[in-house]
């Protein structure tokens, strides 16, 4: 009866690894179409008066700020600032779900890299080994 649960929970890993495997396998097939796509994506936002027009990269890094004639009679410094400002987070929000949609499609939802494109938390990264370690050092203590 033992060797038939070895050999049932050594499936079970078996299957487990396999899955895994396949996961890595489709990421790492598609990294240099994830790398391209990400190379080239641009995303552009537009002020609600259309007087600023900003369009960020795959970073959310400025690639081109566009103010049209009229900013300069309709708004003072402050303003025009503070709608550079907003239109380029536009843009950036906009560009980091794009990566996100992106990545989703190469990445389990839970995995710690997605989670970190989301929330750019480092411990995103680590929070599933930290779980691990947690779980494994609690049942070394019993």
């Amino acid at each position: 009866m033992a060797d038939r649960a070895d050999r049932e929970a050594n499936q079970a890993l078996r299957a487990r690894f396999d899955d895994v495997f396949g996961q890595y396998q489709r990421l790492r097939s598609g990294m240099d179409d994830i790398q391209q796509r990400l190379a080239d994506l641009q995303v552009s936002a537009e002020s609600p008066d259309g007087l600023v027009r900003a369009t960020v990269g795959a970073r959310g890094q400025l690639l081109d700020l566009t103010l049209d004639r009229r900013v300069y009679r309709d708004l003072d410094p402050e303003q025009l600032g503070r709608a550079i400002v907003a239109t380029v987070q536009q843009a950036t929000a906009r560009t980091t779900e794009q990566v996100q949609d992106l990545m989703a499609a190469y990445l389990p939802p839970d995995s710690g890299a997605l989670r970190f494109v989301r929330d750019q938390d480092f411990g995103s990264l680590l929070r599933r080994s930290d779980d691990i370690m947690r779980t494994a050092g609690g049942e070394r203590d019993e």
